[in-house]
């Protein structure tokens, strides 16, 4: 009499590559989100921060009509405002393109 493998012989190897295909398929995705530029402006374009997919800030611009040496309060807080919204939209953008792959399944350390 043939003996069957524990777990479904050819459907285990069928469930591994699935997998295998899924990761492959994630890691991919990461690798695009942290290859994208995201941009965040406030007030009308006056504070526009830029950071990739990593959450790093690539760069700060300023318009030079805002900087008011009495009131550098306001500045520091535009650029807190913006800096939040950028890191907010590649938060945003990492959890639909992972969503996507994962059916809505919350992988812990993925995004």
């Amino acid at each position: 009499m043939a003996r069957r493998g524990g777990f479904g012989g050819g459907n285990m190897n069928q469930m591994m590559k699935q997998v295998q295909q899924m990761q492959k398929k994630m890691q991919d995705a990461q690798q695009k989100i942290e290859e994208t530029e995201y941009t965040s402006s406030i007030n009308g374009g006056v504070v526009e921060i830029s950071a990739n997919g990593k959450k790093e800030i690539l760069s700060i611009k300023i318009d030079k009509e805002i900087v008011d040496p009495e009131d550098v309060e306001m500045l520091e807080d535009m650029i807190v405002t913006a800096v939040n919204e950028v890191i907010k939209k590649v938060e945003e953008d990492a959890s639909e393109k992972m969503g996507a792959l994962t059916g809505g399944l919350n992988i812990p350390g993925m995004f």
